[in-house]
């Protein structure tokens, strides 16, 4: 425990950080494993919030928060040659991942499609509007748009919708199995 008093904690706004080591009542399950084994899980932090407020633009809203600390993750599936292959993307809230195009590629499938909610939510054992690249499924990818990199401290997902975790957004780029992919994130959300 020494180890967590010697390090500052992530702060934005004024959302109360909470050691993640402490804490783990407010993180889903595989983000609590994930983020013990995890090197850098002491510069992260959890904050409490209302889960009414968890989608981002609800929460940069209610807790006066720009979208750019925001970063969010979706979840998206291909198939090629009957082997299905899914991936996490993590973009900047003020932008979304391209689907379509640079994540299809990145996948090497045919089509890419968001993965279905409720399959997405089984597998990952998180909670809608919570899903985060920490503490995914093995055989998952873990794509990061670079943008998000840049976030001095990033607000995305701890696997439940009444809280999230504050990262520095340099640390996004080394979460386990993270791949910077550039260009991922494309236009604006609509």
């Amino acid at each position: 425990m020494a180890r967590w008093s010697a390090v500052t904690l992530p702060r934005i706004g004024s959302l109360v950080p909470l050691p993640v080591a402490d804490h783990a009542h407010l993180l889903a399950p595989p983000v609590a494993d994930a983020l013990v084994s995890w090197a850098h899980s002491d510069e992260v932090a959890v904050v409490e919030i209302d889960p009414d407020v968890a989608d981002t633009a609800a929460m940069s809203a209610a807790y006066d928060l720009p979208m750019a600390t925001g970063a969010n993750c979706v979840v998206v599936a291909g198939r090629r040659d009957g082997e299905e292959r899914v991936a996490a993307c993590l973009v900047r809230a003020d932008t979304r991942a391209d689907v379509n195009n640079l994540v299809k590629r990145t996948l090497d499938v045919r089509k890419a499609s968001f993965l279905a909610m409720d399959r997405a939510v089984a597998e990952s054992g998180m909670e809608h509007g919570g899903i985060t690249p920490i503490g995914l499924p093995p055989g998952w990818r873990v794509l990061v748009d670079p943008r998000a990199l840049e976030i001095e401290v990033a607000v995305i997902g701890s696997g439940v919708r009444r809280s999230k975790l504050l990262v520095p957004g340099h640390l996004l780029g080394v979460l386990p199995r993270a791949e910077v992919v550039e260009g991922l994130a494309g236009t604006a959300p609509g």
